[in-house]
């Protein structure tokens, strides 16, 4: 979904128009960071949690509990900002600067839930 939207949203906002309107200029970065946070962060985590090396029998990589809390909420983050940005980029002032802002927490704590679980499982690569 995000590849899609990303891309589009992408080819609209850099089309070689001579006058974009505001609202295609407001997506280009929410198109980039649905490209590369949406798309490829998701697709790296996905490939990771897949790939690494098992941690045990029982629980082969990790705490799954932790990584859904990481899709959550990166996921939550990127619908703040897809909701949030273009908004405080056409209308300035609607968007409470806490959207943005809880937004970039949710996607930090995404990449720090997803790092500190998957981080055994990279150490395990080294033996």
């Amino acid at each position: 979904m995000y590849l899609i939207v990303g891309a589009i949203l992408a080819a609209l906002a850099l089309s070689n128009a001579r006058e974009l309107p505001p609202a295609l200029l407001a997506m280009r970065p929410l198109a980039w960071h649905l490209l590369t946070f949406g798309w490829a962060t998701q697709l790296i985590f996905g490939v990771a949690y897949w790939m690494f090396p098992h941690l045990s029998k029982d629980a082969p990589r990790g705490n799954e509990r932790v990584l859904w809390a990481a899709f959550w909420c990166l996921n939550a983050g990127l619908i703040l900002r897809a909701a949030g940005e273009p908004l405080g980029a056409l209308r300035p002032g609607m968007v409470p600067p806490v959207v943005l802002q809880a937004s970039a927490v949710l996607q930090v704590a995404a990449a720090w839930l997803f790092a500190a679980e998957t981080w055994p499982r990279v150490k395990a690569l080294g033996r």
